[in-house]
């Protein structure tokens, strides 16, 4: 059974100021999210799911329909705060949907076999698709070990601004927990994250999460019994988001999951402010020049 990879695709970047996800950083014309699935394709993925903002589908499609057909499957949900599970009551007074946990349990009902999770503005490189692909073809339908692909924190970093990223904490190669640390950037020599207003050195190999998760259809039953009880919990907090390393640190200390932790060597990028688009197109024409990529690659 191929696994699928599903791309979450529905955010509208603020600081960026505009829709990354479709933004040309290829020489002919190619998002971060096409070469993503080429790179999955090579892997060994057999279908791709896309999570839209209802804003952007019909653009979105009249882009991506023609460049994918007859190269692999492909379906589309929406994330809308109208999408929750049946009995959820929500605050009438919320206006976006609530992150990428939800994000991803909007897939629910089109995605019955093992799968990968990315985000569709991130550049994660030939070599993350491989690890996360083969360590899902050995998973069957109900296992509840699930993966997730890292990177060092050196190999993360945007030239243009402070970064927010998960660090991770492993024992015997499993996942034990995600802290997020937020205000990363480099500090003349060395890397440096912000708390309380006050700076402290961090690792530049400290492992840390982009996002890329391998799951299995088990996981949407534990990611809804997750968010009905955030909901509840945050009733009267509207500005509430749902994410998946919560659900995913939850699940491991409940002992109801165990998470694999996969380690990349390739160079993450991606285009969180909007400088770093061109810093985004010289890395893809330097990984086309080492022939990694074709020049065009749905020629």
């Amino acid at each position: 059974m191929k696994p699928t990879l599903l791309i979450l695709a529905a955010g509208i970047g603020s600081r960026y100021g505009g829709v990354k996800q479709m933004d040309e950083i290829g020489p002919s014309g190619e998002s971060i999210i096409d070469y993503s699935i080429f790179d999955a394709i090579r892997a060994g993925f057999g279908k791709v799911v896309f999570v839209l903002n209802p804003k952007i589908e019909k653009d979105f499609k009249d882009i991506y329909e023609p460049r994918l057909n007859g190269k692999i499957k492909t379906d589309y949900v929406l994330q809308e705060v109208s999408a929750v599970p049946d009995g959820v009551s929500i605050n009438s007074e919320r206006i976006k949907p609530w992150g990428t946990g939800h994000a991803v349990l909007v897939a629910k009902n089109v995605i019955n076999e093992p799968f990968a999770v990315i985000n569709a503005d991130d550049f994660y490189g030939k070599n993350a698709f491989e690890l996360i692909s083969n360590f899902m073809h050995e998973k069957g339908n109900n296992s509840s070990e699930y993966g997730m692909v890292g990177y060092k924190l050196s190999n993360t970093l945007s030239e243009n601004g402070s970064v927010s990223r998960g660090v991770c904490q492993t024992d015997k190669g499993y996942l034990t927990d995600v802290v997020e640390r937020t205000s990363i950037i480099n500090q003349g020599s060395k890397i440096v994250f912000e708390e309380n207003n006050i700076k402290h050195d961090i690792d530049a190999n400290s492992v840390v999460s982009m996002n890329f998760w391998g799951f299995t259809p088990l996981f949407f039953d534990q990611l809804e019994k997750d968010f009905r009880i955030f909901i509840a919990n945050n009733a009267d907090n509207i500005k509430a988001e749902f994410y998946i390393p919560s659900v995913a640190n939850d699940l491991i200390k409940k002992n109801e999951a165990e998470i694999t932790m996969l380690t990349s060597n390739d160079k993450w990028f991606g285009v969180t402010y909007k400088d770093d688009k061109e810093t985004t197109i010289k890395r893809v024409k330097d990984l086309v020049d080492k022939g990694i990529y074709p020049t065009n690659i749905w020629s």
